[in-house]
């Protein structure tokens, strides 16, 4: 594991050593520690057993990986442990409801209910949550309303608590009742500094998305039908060619080794039969996560009615189910195909509203970065702009792979990316990258200085804050185990940047152009259908199109109430539209 990694562990080995290469190497030293001593000695006899220069190479500029993953691997068999059996039974000895509480804060949930039944020795295996959340509606009666304004408060206390169930709300710090817990749950709310999330931004949209869950979608059925005949006829070619290159039939998706697809890509060009297979698996994802299994998801009136959860994500962004509208693949011209099956109905049109590089704006506005602000303002590129300053040339200098490059580091900085994984994005060298990378910091000291305090304010606190002090919790900034809290870091570096862009924003904005549409009389004219990311999608009678595209547009540009903005400068925000009689027709 030291040598070759292991992936469900995230021990990650050294890139490049597989299977038959570690075994050689440790069958004939025993111990990584050994192979090191002896690897230059022992170089021409290992040159005659398949380990290549190449292979060579990874190994000594893997070593403090290899020792690393070792290390995180081995079982600990010292540690201090003073354990006795007691005389007693635990059934004799447990706290029932201690036990209770216990579980219910690791959200043992159907455990949890059996717990009575367990410890008086007669269990129920029929108990689980719905026949709880059953006993708890017989005994009060909570208004399909007040339970979701609560869930919405509880997951807006713990982030890491998406989409709460009316147990988890009931059994709030010990409550008796759902009453009693949603008033321990709306004082908290104060006294963590809430209320305004809660208050201005999540309840004043509850009837926005129920309005667009009950409008749903209308589906082009036969689209759907002619698309699968096609994405099915694709893919018997494809198993024929695979098993042809193979030289027998086998199971596509799966194997003896590891055959998933971040696998398969770094092995794409060794041989034809990747390629194929990858395309097969992406045909096969498309056909039945969406082309065949939408068709029985339309309703009797035509159309979609997905459902957007609130509560659903740790970032403060909605989620989509039954089914998932916002991961509908968009990177592959097979993916981007789905869209075209949603259409607006007849005597409309489809019209999309989404917020121009939304998150870098956001991160001028909370960096306060001069030259980020600067160039938003007198509306330039901001990539181009990027590169001229860590390239240092002018602006007629910038090439397209410049702008590329500077495209990459902007969001990737962004998301924590660090020079490995900027390197891997890039291409070329790793000390290119890392030159690059530093570049970028000394060129944007005040966005480095930015993401350092979020990141130190999260390992202070366990949380971070966007503009609108929406928390997100993050208990694996303090962990011992080096890969958890470097993965929390990167997390955290970026919350407040995305909560406040797409999840704040992007809701602030969805409740000012509800607003406007009533104030104009439009709003049995002007439909929202969808909401995917940092875009809203409408569907509005024809002869509404013109009026409704600048009124949506100025309400979402002017999303962010000015008293967020009194200490800061302000950066503008701007939003692209577009119309069309499907969705795959909107840029």
């Amino acid at each position: 594991k030291g040598l070759r990694g292991d992936p469900s562990d995230n021990i990650i080995g050294i890139k490049g050593i597989g299977e038959k290469t570690a075994t050689t190497l440790i069958s004939k030293y025993g111990t990584i520690e050994k192979m090191y001593k002896n690897l230059d000695k022992d170089a021409d006899e290992l040159k005659k057993q398949g380990i290549t220069e190449r292979i060579f190479g990874l190994l000594k500029d893997g070593e403090d990986e290899a020792l690393f993953s070792k290390t995180l691997a081995t079982i600990r068999r010292d540690a201090p442990i003073d354990f006795v059996i007691p005389e007693k039974t635990w059934k004799e000895t447990v706290d029932a409801d201690r036990l209770k509480n216990f579980l219910r804060d690791l959200e043992f949930k159907s455990l949890n209910n059996r717990i009575d039944s367990i410890v008086s020795g007669s269990v129920n295996k029929k108990d689980d949550s719905s026949n709880v959340e059953k006993e708890i509606k017989k005994e009060e009666v909570v208004d399909s309303l007040d339970l979701e304004k609560a869930k919405i408060a509880f997951w807006l206390l713990n982030s890491e608590r998406t989409d709460p169930t009316i147990e988890d709300i009931s059994n709030y710090k010990n409550s008796n009742s759902f009453s009693e817990a949603f008033d321990k749950i709306k004082k908290d709310l104060e006294k963590e500094g809430l209320l305004y999330v809660y208050e201005n931004i999540e309840l004043p949209i509850m009837p926005i998305i129920r309005a667009m869950e009950e409008r749903g979608i209308s589906v082009d059925k036969k689209y759907l039908s002619d698309l699968s005949d096609e994405y099915h006829k694709e893919l018997e070619i494809l198993e024929k060619n695979i098993y042809k290159l193979a030289g027998h039939e086998f199971n596509v998706n799966s194997g003896a080794r590891s055959t998933k697809e971040s696998e398969l890509e770094k092995y794409k060009d060794a041989h034809p039969i990747i390629a194929h297979i990858l395309e097969y698996r992406e045909l096969q994802k498309l056909l039945s996560t969406y082309i065949d299994s939408l068709p029985n998801m339309i309703g009797s009136d035509g159309r979609i009615h997905a459902k957007f959860i609130q509560a659903g994500t740790t970032t403060g962004r909605f989620s989509s189910s039954d089914p998932n509208l916002q991961n509908i693949p968009i990177k592959t011209e097979k993916g981007k195909k789905i869209r075209y099956a949603f259409v607006a109905s007849v005597g409309h049109t489809l019209a999309s509203f989404d917020y121009s590089q939304i998150e870098l704006r956001v991160a001028a506005l909370l960096s306060q970065d001069k030259y980020f602000i600067n160039t938003f303002k007198e509306g330039r590129d901001i990539h181009t702009a990027v590169a001229m300053k860590v390239f240092n040339v002018a602006e007629a200098d910038v090439t397209h792979d410049m702008r590329r490059r500077a495209k990459v580091i902007n969001f990737g900085i962004l998301y924590g990316m660090g020079v490995t994984a900027l390197r891997e994005n890039l291409g070329g060298e790793r000390k290119d990258a890392q030159i690059f990378y530093d570049n970028y910091f000394a060129q944007f000291p005040s966005i480095a200085g930015y993401l350092e305090s979020i990141k130190n304010f999260a390992k202070a606190n366990g949380y971070t804050e966007t503009l609108f002090s929406r928390k997100r919790y993050f208990p694996g900034i303090r962990s011992p185990l080096p890969f958890i809290k470097a993965m929390a870091e990167r997390m955290a570096t970026n919350a407040p940047i995305q909560g406040t862009a797409t999840a704040d924003i992007i809701k602030i904005g969805m409740k000012r152009v509800s607003d406007a549409l009533v104030a104009a009389g439009l709003d049995s004219h002007v439909h929202l259908v969808l909401q995917v990311h940092d875009e809203l999608i409408f569907e509005i009678e024809e002869k509404y199109v013109d009026k409704a595209k600048g009124l949506i547009k100025e309400a979402m540009e002017n999303a962010i109430p000015a008293e967020f903005l009194k200490d800061l400068e302000s950066v503008p925000l701007v939003v692209s539209s577009d119309i069309g009689k499907n969705w795959g027709e909107l840029k």
